[in-house]
């Protein structure tokens, strides 16, 4: 399986797209600071995600998300998007 997921940096409110294996895994490497773009605005929490059974649904969503305006990420992340 695969995920998309949406996090929030806690310090500075911005978010960051991202697709993985292990949602878990990756957080963590986020709030490690192994990750060129997410270092500098460290805390990250995971705000929203989601399963996809092969890597290319899964890319196709991120993509799709990232494109989304800041309005319509956060009508997802609560639940008032369909």
């Amino acid at each position: 399986m695969y995920y998309i997921y949406v996090l929030q940096s806690i310090k500075h409110g911005t978010r960051y797209v991202g697709c993985t294996k292990d949602v878990k895994k990756r957080f963590t490497e986020h709030n490690d600071g192994r990750c060129r773009y997410t270092k500098g605005r460290r805390p990250w929490e995971v705000m929203y995600q989601e399963k996809f059974g092969t890597l290319s649904e899964a890319r196709k969503r991120e993509i799709q998300i990232k494109g989304w305006s800041r309005d319509k990420k956060e009508k997802l992340i609560n639940g008032e998007w369909e």
